[in-house]
């Protein structure tokens, strides 16, 4: 297969292409150059945001093309034109932030949809990526498009900060702040699972769109932040509190304590209770939580202990005053 990555030197990007290479695709990315990109690769350089920043893909065929972008849609619809007659495949990689806000519980590919356009410029977050989705309709046709609609995705390579938060405040040791309950199950998609389902459906030649995480229940609370003790080797004692203390304090779900939502709440619904029952009648495969969590520290040691932090993404964690307080240290 002849591959051709828009981005590949971060997180989902690069995970697709070390999966690609690892199966003897020849892989091309296209990429800024503020990173390097895996050894392997035919690099080429180009800003999709300036006026000629796809000049390097002038020319070139590829079986297939994988596409992360998350901002203004007109910069995936510019692309998808261009390649139109010499791609394959569009894979798309979008979001289930797609669908219309608040997704029933356990919402399948068939939920409303938000409104999105593909000639937009970047507004927010959910109709990006649906603006995304239509640009690459528009040029690929629903036979030739395919989107894969991720959920909560981590393990090593993360540049948002939510499993790095986590493992860095656990490896400090001492009393940490574990949000409950303790069994509230979670839904998230190992960045590898992610790619190596994206390199199966492209050579398969599927269509269409797929929610790409793992099955509800995939893990708890309690066994994520367990298994990063374990693996830290910290003296960490994780303290259970009661969501409801949480909230009350004013501690915002998601951001300043990352992955964790609290129970019962639409958020907890559209994060950790959607239907994948059609990616994994499509072969997705899910590895152990706790492999996710021991290659993600892993990785974080063998770059210092410091992850990289994506510009357009705020920083995410508790800070250290506020969690004294709710533990009642302070």
């Amino acid at each position: 297969m002849k591959l051709l990555i828009l981005g590949g030197t971060e997180f989902v990007g690069r995970a697709v292409a070390e999966s690609a290479l690892a199966r003897g695709w020849d892989v091309t990315v296209l990429h800024r150059g503020r990173h390097a990109p895996p050894s392997g690769v035919r690099a080429l350089h180009g800003d999709r945001t300036a006026p000629d920043g796809l000049a390097a893909l002038a020319d070139g065929e590829w079986d297939a093309v994988v596409d992360t972008w998350s901002a203004a849609p007109r910069v995936v619809r510019d692309s998808a034109r261009l390649l139109a007659d010499r791609a394959g495949r569009y894979v798309y990689v979008s979001s289930g932030s797609v669908y219309e806000w608040a997704p029933p519980a356990g919402f399948d590919e068939s939920a409303t949809l938000t409104h999105g356009a593909a000639d937009a410029e970047q507004t927010a977050y959910a109709q990006d990526k649906r603006g995304g989705e239509l640009a690459v309709l528009e040029s690929f046709g629903e036979d030739r498009s395919l989107f894969a609609r991720a959920g909560l995705i981590i393990g090593p390579y993360e540049n948002v900060g939510r499993l790095p938060w986590w493992l860095g405040r656990i490896a400090r040791g001492g009393p940490v702040l574990a949000p409950g309950p303790r069994e509230l199950p979670l839904q998230f998609i190992d960045v590898r699972d992610l790619a190596e389902w994206i390199l199966d459906a492209a050579r398969a030649g599927l269509s269409g769109p797929y929610n790409l995480i793992a099955p509800p229940g995939h893990t708890t609370t309690g066994a994520l932040l367990e298994a990063c003790v374990q693996v830290t080797g910290s003296d960490a004692e994780l303290r259970w509190t009661a969501p409801e203390t949480i909230v009350e304090a004013g501690v915002e779900p998601w951001t300043q304590l990352p992955i964790w939502v609290p129970p019962h709440t639409e958020l907890h619904q559209a994060l950790h209770n959607g239907d994948v029952s059609k990616a994994l009648g499509a072969g997705l495969r899910c590895r152990p939580a706790e492999e996710t969590v021991r290659d993600t520290w892993e990785w974080l040691q063998s770059i210092g202990g410091v992850a990289p932090q994506r510009p357009d993404r705020p920083q995410l964690g508790l800070a250290p005053e506020v969690e004294e307080k709710l533990l009642g240290l302070a």
